[in-house]
């Protein structure tokens, strides 16, 4: 009996039979065969010419959108309530201003820091003087500690003597830190007053009775909502229709304000406010002055009775 049995090596007729021996000790798949092809890109489809339009114009909305909320947030800052009442105790008088309320004041509603002089630059064309913007000027030197100033742009070949001298005959100034607000006024070629101001985030202001609220604001007055609407509502009718209206819509207005006086002593009230000062200097722009009803011209007899009508009148003469 054999310890081991093995298969013979020789098949019949004394063939060597072959034997398959490991040539490695691990059988892994070749590294060195060939990937196939990697896939092409797919063809880029072709964008719609008026889908790319019309992207374009939303992100120059959204862009627009930005820009009227940065200005919208300036503007805020100019109606914001004082969380204190503000001591005004300071009254100094000057050579041509005479200032009755603190800085602290101007500041508060203009949502500024104190100390820092804020500026007012007017663009207005000679040959249709905003004389609502005049008159507020010497109302706001009657509060405030101005710093005027009057230009000629290159524009202009030349402004009548009196315009020139609109603020009065200068002094000399003072340094400039001491004043509470800058307010120069710039005769030029354009079509419509136009007002920067010193806030960054503010957009220009355009327009004689847009520029007159926003300057009448500056005094401080307070109203309420029924007389706010009726103020904004006359400072329109006096600018879209009583200057740059029909003789029809001239007469509507005229006849609108005689009723108006004949009950209050002021268009909105019993007290002057920027209805008055816009139409009074829309009147005497077109020449309606002297036309006018009886109400109308006892009106005007009282607006030219306080000293910063009467200097103003000065100008036409």
């Amino acid at each position: 009996m054999p310890m081991y049995k093995v298969r013979p090596l020789h098949g019949a007729g004394g063939a060597v039979l072959a034997e398959q021996l490991p040539t490695c000790m691990y059988h892994l798949p070749s590294l060195h065969r060939q990937h196939p092809p990697a896939a092409s890109p797919p063809p880029q489809e072709e964008v719609d010419p008026s889908l790319q339009a019309l992207e374009a114009r939303q992100e120059l909305i959204l862009k627009r959108l930005y820009e009227l909320k940065s200005a919208v947030d300036g503007l805020s800052k100019m109606t914001q309530t004082p969380d204190a009442d503000i001591d005004v105790t300071n009254i100094i008088q000057t050579n041509d201003c005479s200032l009755t309320a603190s800085g602290a004041d101007l500041d508060v509603m203009l949502g500024q820091d104190y100390g820092a002089l804020k500026d007012v630059v007017i663009n207005a064309n000679p040959s249709l003087p905003p004389l609502s913007l005049l008159v507020l000027h010497n109302l706001l030197c009657e509060r405030y500690k101005i710093l005027s100033a009057v230009h000629t742009h290159s524009s202009v070949k030349s402004v009548p003597e009196n315009l020139l001298k609109c603020f009065g005959e200068q002094t000399k100034k003072q340094p400039r830190h001491e004043y509470q607000l800058g307010f120069t006024l710039i005769w030029k070629d354009v079509p419509k007053p136009q007002m920067k101001f010193s806030i960054q985030t503010m957009c220009p202001i355009e327009g004689e009775g847009n520029i007159a609220r926003f300057l009448f604001s500056l005094l401080g007055q307070k109203y309420n909502a029924v007389t706010s609407t009726l103020i904004d509502s006359w400072v329109d009718t006096a600018i879209f229709q009583l200057r740059e209206g029909s003789s029809k819509e001239k007469g509507a207005v005229l006849r609108s304000m005689n009723a108006a006086l004949g009950k209050a002593s002021w268009l909105a009230g019993n007290e002057l406010t920027t209805a008055d000062i816009v139409a009074w200097s829309v009147l005497h722009q077109t020449g309606s002055a002297n036309a006018a009803p009886a109400n109308v011209q006892k009106w005007m007899k009282s607006c030219e009775n306080l000293a910063p009508f009467s200097s103003i009148l000065k100008l036409l003469k």
